[in-house]
């Protein structure tokens, strides 16, 4: 069957199955006619996951540049609302340019995703206010950057952003206050064992701070780690889970964690055990789905099946996972990870392809009150990757009350 026949028969079947789930009951029934309704996409009170429409797409190749300087390595966004665009980080490590970020604007409305374009670039800046050296221009006491997630602190203005650490030279994962200029302001404390680097606990190199998402009420910061830290087991193979990733809750005004919580990432296909070299999963990019919900973005890759991602939703009030902030060690029976639930797979979406998908957020919605889920990836500068925007519409979503 051709790609377009298997798009088709994929729209069919979603199309079919949302009129089933959200249409009207017989006569025959009336009180489950009067119980179940649809709700419109705003309102995230209830636990039924979304279902999302595809908007479009925009792909830009490794050769697009932006004041002289190659756009890539893109490993979040997020959307001001209060300066109506978009900012992007790039973990590039001064390698390709400075250590920087973007602001944007994207064009999209109900017919489709238009256009993206880059209107600024900033350079990330160490405590002294310089720009971070590269690799080859090492100062003693300052981590060359890893960037990873971004988000706008509410509020303020300012910006929040996550190194994933320079573990060669002994420096941990960092999170990291500045101004929308780039102008360093402080740093926010971490649990020990999110940041400690040892040789048999602690997290991983590489596989540290990947996302950060603010509560709606701007009161709670929730960030991922991407794999399991060492003394909690294994990361995912061909077959087998791996050990629990941990996602922990900070207070947004004093700093200090308030509670954590362990979510299973999937395994990797039992079909790829004959080309496991450099296969992952992984979380890449966390996001707030109402007061009670985060959506989870794990991303993968594999030299058989190329890049991969899927979304969730988990439940993160305090009586629908264990506090694991006090457990060192996360071992079978000793905590109750957070229960997922399937949102999207990627590769259902009838895409050309789905690259490194690493930052998420929420757009401005569309002219009839559907949210807008937009999505980026990361081409780590590579001739075969694209920086790929993703745009999603929100379907209204059913609850039997």
């Amino acid at each position: 069957m051709s790609t377009p026949a298997k798009t088709f028969l994929f729209a069919c079947v979603l199309a079919a199955t949302l009129l089933t789930a959200c249409s009207s009951t017989t006569p025959a029934d009336p009180q489950r006619q009067a119980s179940q309704r649809c709700k419109v996409a705003t309102d995230t009170s209830i636990d039924t996951p979304s279902r999302f429409r595809m908007l479009g797409e925009v792909r830009w190749d490794v050769n697009t540049s932006y004041g002289g300087v190659p756009v890539g390595g893109i490993s979040s966004i997020d959307w001001d609302a209060a300066r109506r665009l978009f900012w992007l980080v790039s973990d590039d490590r001064a390698m390709y340019g400075p250590a920087r970020f973007y602001s944007a604007r994207m064009q999209y409305d109900e017919h489709g995703l238009q256009r993206v374009w880059l209107n600024g670039m900033h350079a990330l800046r160490d405590h002294d206010q310089h720009p971070y050296a590269n690799a080859q221009q090492l100062h003693k006491n300052v981590a060359v950057p890893d960037a990873e997630a971004m988000r706008v602190v509410p509020g303020g203005g300012h910006l929040l952003w996550t190194s994933e650490g320079d573990f060669p030279r002994g420096f941990g994962p960092e999170l990291n206050e500045i101004r929308s200029d780039g102008h360093w302001l402080r740093h926010w404390p971490l649990p020990e064992t999110l940041t400690r680097i040892a040789e048999t606990s602690g997290p991983r190199s590489s596989f540290t701070l990947e996302g950060m998402a603010f509560s709606p009420d701007a009161r709670t910061l929730w960030l991922s780690m991407e794999g399991a830290l060492k003394q909690d087991g294994s990361m995912p193979a061909p077959g087998d889970a791996g050990a629990p990733v941990r996602i922990t809750a900070l207070d947004a005004r004093t700093h200090q964690p308030l509670r954590q919580i362990a979510y299973q990432p999937d395994a990797l296909p039992a079909s790829i055990a004959f080309l496991s070299q450099r296969a992952v999963n992984g979380v890449s990019d966390i996001l707030a789905d109402g007061p009670d919900h985060l959506l989870v973005l794990e991303r993968s890759f594999s030299l058989g099946d190329g890049w991969g991602a899927r979304l969730y939703r988990i439940d993160i009030r305090p009586d629908a996972a264990s506090d694991v902030l006090a457990l060192h060690r996360l071992t079978p029976g000793s905590f109750r990870a957070a229960t997922k639930t399937l949102v999207l797979d990627f590769a259902q979406l009838g895409l050309r392809s789905v690259d490194n998908l690493e930052g998420m957020t929420w757009g401005p919605p569309l002219a009839s009150g559907e949210r807008v889920l937009v999505l980026v990836s990361d081409n780590n500068f590579n001739p075969a990757e694209v920086t790929q925007f993703i745009a999603l519409a929100e379907l209204p979503r059913c609850n039997t009350e």
